[in-house]
């Protein structure tokens, strides 16, 4: 597969999994977080899905194009490992993390602190652990 098919491939599963996700926490209250907001294409799509909802995005930079910025506060630049940290425990409705820079070595890294990351960001829902499980094919 070339790498623009790839490409293609992975913004379309990104959007459709984005898409199908919105009606699940459109109820929930909380930001949304948008972690790698790169050119803002997502951040774009995310404020479409949510309108009205405050969405952060984090960035080592701000790169993005004008019209798919986020207010300045709403944009946390820096280390995302360390920015986020102050975010734990906000209670996000959603936390979208757009990372990877498709080398293994360095990807890996990222998946040592990552999800507790995204879990200390989340909004709890209130279920005992290890009480439900909810599993979805794709």
């Amino acid at each position: 597969m070339s790498r623009l098919d790839s490409f293609i491939r992975r913004l379309t599963a990104q959007r459709d999994i984005l898409n199908s996700i919105t009606d699940l926490v459109g109820e929930t209250p909380g930001p949304v977080l948008e972690f790698g907001l790169g050119n803002g294409r997502t951040y774009d799509h995310l404020r479409e899905n949510f309108p009205g909802r405050r969405i952060v995005a984090f960035d080592w930079e701000v790169r993005s194009y004008s019209a798919s910025t986020p207010a300045a506060q709403d944009m946390v630049t820096g280390n995302i490992r360390e920015s986020g940290q102050a975010f734990v425990g906000i209670g996000a409705a959603l936390a979208h993390a757009d990372i990877g820079t498709g080398h293994d070595e360095i990807d890996a890294v990222t998946l040592t602190w990552l999800p507790q990351l995204m879990a200390g960001v989340l909004a709890h829902d209130g279920i005992k652990e290890g009480r439900y499980f909810l599993y979805r094919r794709t």
